[in-house]
């Protein structure tokens, strides 16, 4: 990104491994980063971050009782206006961190939006929207999420009528900003959800583009599970001494989670070993993950004709049915989801025990989301991942990465999930 006036690229003797980089080196620049920043506070109550009463109030009316790890780090430093990188595993709170950080610094007397969070995905959008308003259910904030597939005109109305937050996807913020609907004279605070899985799918321009429509102070959030030397890049160029707040690479492994792998020797092997761990998918609610669009429908008609009960979801399909569906999942009605990876990141359901990888993800990074839907918060889940044995080398890669051990899946696995 480019360097707006007032805003430097950080200064110092910083030590950034080129996109072509070793993974050692990538790991060295997380190490350096991980070592510079051991210092930061903790502050282990909601209390003791001295956060506006209403606040409080929506945070305890949320269920929370205690801040997570990385709520404990990150937030203060969000509510003092730094810079801030924050890396944690799925499923820690990394949402309400960034939510709770944003809240706390929103002036509702002010009609225009103040915060703007940026995500790779509509669902993640909408999700990250619905949790900014039930924790700030005691403020009087509007918030709206932008995203493609709805109405620019009823984007544009809500707009006039007032929004503090603005959830949404790069492509549909900026066209609201470039249409002179979206006002960013009050703008303080950017937030780049999953900033490497936007990264990695090509939204650098649109977030530049956001990012050059900014104030000059406007203070920058980056929230990932994983840190790629894309966003180490990034962060070189466009933060201002930023307060890193990152989790060595072997800490990344999901605690609580138990990790499998079945054997299967061809591709069409697949399909017979999942039909016969099916009625151990139902004791819960299953997340199963194909590479391919054409996989996920190929499956799930299978699994349809074979009279077992799934749903799926993918890119392909219009915002509504989307939506139903995960609806549906959510509440339970559907218990076992095929999916690509478009549910990997920060779609978060709460019940899903189970997370099956009928392929295992092309990207090693995708691995730690996927297996991620399982175990939310320190709850208990098992992921299998059904290996062909030209996908040993790729598994033992993950192994290696992630500084993790999966194992061949017993007989009892489904002991694992009760």
């Amino acid at each position: 990104m480019s360097s707006r006036g007032g805003r430097s690229s950080g200064g110092g003797d910083k030590r950034v491994a080129g996109r072509s980089g070793s993974v050692e080196s990538a790991k060295k620049v997380v190490d350096e980063h991980y070592e510079a920043n051991s210092k930061v506070e903790v502050y282990p109550t909601f209390e003791s971050i001295h956060l506006r009463e209403d606040l409080l109030r929506g945070i305890y009316g949320f269920g929370f009782e205690k801040p997570s790890a990385i709520q404990q780090r990150a937030i203060v430093p969000i509510i003092k206006g730094r810079d801030t990188i924050a890396q944690a595993q799925s499923g820690t709170g990394k949402t309400a961190t960034f939510s709770i950080g944003a809240l706390q610094s929103v002036d509702v007397s002010i009609k225009n939006p103040q915060v703007i969070i940026l995500s790779p995905t509509r669902e993640l959008a909408q999700q990250i929207q619905k949790v900014v308003m039930a924790l700030g259910g005691f403020m009087s904030v509007q918030v709206h999420s932008f995203v493609g597939q709805k109405t620019i005109s009823e984007d544009v109305r809500r707009l006039e009528q007032g929004v503090h937050i603005a959830s949404g996807t790069p492509g549909r913020v900026i066209d609201l900003i470039s249409r002179k609907a979206l006002n960013t004279r009050q703008i303080k605070m950017l937030i780049l959800d999953e900033a490497d899985e936007m990264l990695s799918l090509g939204f650098q321009q649109q977030i530049n583009d956001v990012y050059r429509y900014l104030p000059p102070a406007t203070q920058i959030v980056l929230v990932s599970a994983t840190l790629t030397q894309d966003v180490v890049s990034m962060t070189e160029r466009f933060m201002t001494d930023p307060v890193r707040i990152l989790l060595k690479r072997d800490e990344l492994t999901l605690e609580g989670i138990k990790q499998f792998f079945v054997s299967v020797e061809k591709e069409e092997w697949k399909f017979g070993t999942l039909c016969d761990i099916y009625d151990s998918l139902t004791i819960t609610q299953a997340v199963i993950f194909c590479n391919t669009k054409s996989k996920v429908d190929a499956l799930t008609n299978k699994m349809r004709e074979a009279n077992f009960t799934v749903a799926s979801l993918h890119g392909d399909m219009d915002q509504k049915e989307r939506e139903e569906i995960i609806r549906s999942f959510r509440s339970g009605e559907n218990r076992v989801l095929i999916t690509t990876d478009i549910l990997a990141r920060g779609i978060d359901v709460q019940q899903v025990s189970l997370v099956i990888n009928y392929d295992l993800p092309m990207d090693r990074e995708n691995y730690i989301h996927r297996i991620g839907r399982s175990g939310r918060f320190g709850r208990k889940g098992v992921a299998i991942n059904f290996v062909k044995s030209s996908d040993i080398r790729i598994l033992r890669d993950i192994e290696q990465f992630y500084s993790t051990q999966i194992d061949e899946m017993p007989m009892n696995f489904a002991d694992s999930i009760n």
